[in-house]
């Protein structure tokens, strides 16, 4: 069956009254950032609903690209008649004997708001109903459970068939919450924060530690894979690659040892600090759960969270590490995690790591080094990528042509 546009129905923005418009418009980019190597398609977004144009685009595709866009409460594959009841009764059975199997069972379901239209609404279910009926030999009706439901939308602008209701990934339209930075390490739980903070409409740019030669360009690599498996959600993430390296050696000669977790997440937390500053954001996601490990107690978050006043967004913060994994396993992200390359908070991790750091004695220890300096350099030197999903769908498909 060759549908010509996919029809999007939105969640939670039916609630927004008159910010309404300012979802729907941030939905639309991210469904266009979603099918940039798709110029054929074409999106109108309406008030209700919003239609993607396929324009001859494999509408397989168009479908797997919005299923995990948040915003969305459902969409179907759809055709599009003229206001003339024979081309309505063509297109119902086309659709129907698409979608239908042997010995099935369907009804129609059809909503008229373009009141000029012939037949209204039960008219609509009858007539097209006997017609497809007349058509089809091993099809009957089942109003209460059938097989195939065809939903028929007559509109001014024309006539909108569908039999299937995909559900979408609902939530809030990615942006439409305002920017925040993701700290994003290899490990499982930063991911699971950065999927749950975009589901609430937060845009989220990643921000990664990179320490060479202690951490490995497979590391490196691991997180940019992992924020392309978030920017399934928005079309796009942006990430910035901070290198650490420097900071962590003078930290481990210079500190001592019970504390050094909590002074490098500190720096760590300076840094991404001063670059939501620069990229306009209004919050920091990270993927802390309370009690996890060392620098997750409620002392070291304090100690810790001493070096911004900034808002600081924990979604997994009251999990359990199998809620966690979960997710993760749910949003892809698990199998790349647990890939054995060393990130920058693993490495001179202490045997012992202090669980209840005070924050003054932290603060002296901190004092007898330049660590601004350190700071600026690694903010002067950090390297931005864009992660595309379109263009890591297109690496993937050549890959795998390869074999």
């Amino acid at each position: 069956m060759e549908f010509d546009r996919m029809l999007i129905r939105y969640g939670e923005l039916s609630t927004k009254g008159k910010n309404r418009k300012q979802f729907v418009t941030k939905l639309a980019q991210n469904v266009k950032r979603a099918m940039t190597d798709l110029p054929e398609v074409r999106i109108h977004g309406e008030r209700d609903r919003m239609y993607i144009i396929l324009n001859g685009a494999d509408y397989q595709l168009a479908e797997e690209r919005l299923k995990p866009i948040f915003g969305i409460q459902s969409f179907s594959p759809a055709v599009r008649a003229n206001l003339d009841v024979e081309e309505v009764k063509a297109a119902a059975l086309a659709l129907v004997q698409d979608a239908h199997e042997e010995n099935g069972t369907f009804k129609v379901a059809a909503r008229r708001s373009h009141r000029e239209f012939p037949l209204d609404s039960n008219e609509i279910n009858q007539e097209i109903g006997a017609y497809v009926l007349q058509n089809m030999e091993d099809l009957t009706v089942n109003v209460k459970n059938p097989d195939v439901k065809l939903t028929i939308d007559v509109r001014k602008e024309g006539v909108f068939l569908s039999c299937r209701t995909i559900l979408g990934a609902a939530g809030l339209p990615v942006g439409s919450s305002g920017r925040a930075m993701l700290m994003l390490s290899g490990g499982i739980d930063s991911p699971v924060a950065g999927y749950l903070a975009q589901k609430r409409g937060v845009e989220i740019e990643a921000v990664h530690f990179h320490s060479p030669p202690y951490t490995s360009e497979q590391a490196k690599q691991k997180a940019v894979d992992l924020a392309a498996k978030l920017a399934k959600y928005s079309g796009q993430v942006q990430m910035h690659i901070v290198p650490f390296t420097e900071i962590q050696e003078v930290i481990k000669q210079q500190i001592p040892e019970s504390v050094i977790m909590t002074v490098t997440r500190r720096m760590m937390l300076r840094i991404t600090d001063e670059l939501r500053r620069r990229r306009n954001g209004l919050a920091i996601v990270n993927g802390e759960s309370l009690g996890q490990v060392a620098s997750q107690t409620l002392e070291s978050m304090l100690a810790i969270n001493a070096v911004t006043a900034t808002p600081i967004i924990r979604p997994v913060v009251s999990m359990d590490k199998n809620e966690i994994i979960q997710i993760a396993q749910k949003i892809e992200t698990y199998n790349l995690s647990v890939q054995p390359f060393e990130d920058c908070c693993t490495i001179f991790t202490p045997p012992s790591p202090k669980t209840k750091p005070k924050l003054d004695k932290i603060e002296h220890y901190e004092s007898f080094t330049d660590f601004e300096a350190l700071i600026a350099k690694a903010l002067d030197n950090i390297e931005t990528i864009s992660v595309n999903v379109a263009e890591t769908a297109q690496v993937k498909d050549e890959f795998a042509d390869l074999f």
